[in-house]
């Protein structure tokens, strides 16, 4: 496979999320948004697709760990089924710094890659609904398209239903 560069118009963190990609053999190309798309309803007008088809990154804090949970912008996470369903200790929302310190990125603009060390992650089953999602693309005006298989092999991530 031929490696390509990211572009140099593209944000630095964007550019390690690019570099992520195509280590991990995914060809979608990073999109930068006029707007910023910080939720998945920005995201989805902004691309002029469903909802559903936002994979949203949502960091939160378990077991003395981050834990990034991919999922459809269609849900919230039910945090105490999850943590059942998962066998953890609480789950809850990872404060902005422990977002970037487990990330890199800020809140709004994380990728599924792209983070300083792997994280542990859940994948939301109802996003295999979706012949493309979409994600983050490291900052809140940059997104990238990939398959739903494509993304559990990205992330290493557990599939699960999460709400």
């Amino acid at each position: 496979m031929t490696h390509t560069p990211a572009p140099v118009d593209l944000p630095v963190r964007s550019r390690l999320v690019h570099e992520a990609l195509r280590a991990a053999g995914i060809g979608g190309d990073i999109v930068v948004l006029p707007d910023a798309a910080a939720t998945a309803a920005l995201a989805a007008a902004a691309l002029g697709i469903e909802v559903g088809a936002i994979a949203n990154s949502l960091v939160f804090w378990s077991d003395d760990e981050p834990l990034l949970v991919m999922t459809s912008g269609a849900h919230r996470v039910d945090t105490a089924a999850l943590a059942e369903r998962l066998g953890r200790g609480k789950i809850q929302r990872a404060t902005p710094e422990q977002v970037r310190e487990a990330t890199g990125q800020a809140i709004g603009g994380v990728a599924p890659t792209g983070h300083p060390a792997p994280l542990t992650t859940i994948v939301d089953e109802d996003l295999a609904g979706y012949p493309e999602i979409w994600a983050a693309g490291g900052t809140p005006h940059t997104v990238f398209p990939l398959t739903y298989d494509e993304l559990v092999r990205l992330t290493g991530g557990a599939v699960a239903k999460v709400d």
